[in-house]
């Protein structure tokens, strides 16, 4: 995406973890420990290659993996530091319809699941048309 528009477009990035995925919001908070030390999305990128690993010891062994200060990162994890983040993403996003991932918002308008890049580049070509 950046490389075809550069900073005529900005990412937001929230978490939306499935009710039904018993690791997804432990998961998610993890991501945030990581991004605290400057991995998140290597550590975010980690996570989805091995969605079969993703209980609380796998999450801690990620981020040793990517060589994170693991008592630092494990101490942010046990304390559960951004659960309340985490509820707060999952409202905006019961709010704005969404209701699976991934889900995407290009000035409001909404695409849900995975789509190819064609989908998101009409959209974004409308909205800086109208822009």
């Amino acid at each position: 995406m950046f490389a075809t528009y550069g900073d005529r477009i900005h990412f937001v990035y929230r978490e939306y973890p499935l009710p039904n995925h018993q690791n997804a919001r432990a998961a998610a908070e993890a991501g945030q420990c990581a991004n605290e030390q400057g991995k998140f999305w290597p550590y975010h990128d980690r996570l989805f290659a091995n969605q079969q690993r993703l209980t609380v010891p796998d999450l801690k062994e990620h981020a040793v993996a990517l060589g994170l200060d693991a008592a630092r990162f494990n101490a942010c994890v046990d304390s559960h530091k951004y659960a309340s983040v985490i509820y707060a993403d999952i409202r905006i996003g019961n709010d704005a319809g969404v209701n699976g991932t991934p889900a995407f918002f290009i000035n409001g308008r909404m695409i849900s699941g995975a789509q190819p890049f064609e989908a998101f580049k009409k959209i974004i070509d409308e909205e800086l048309q109208r822009k």
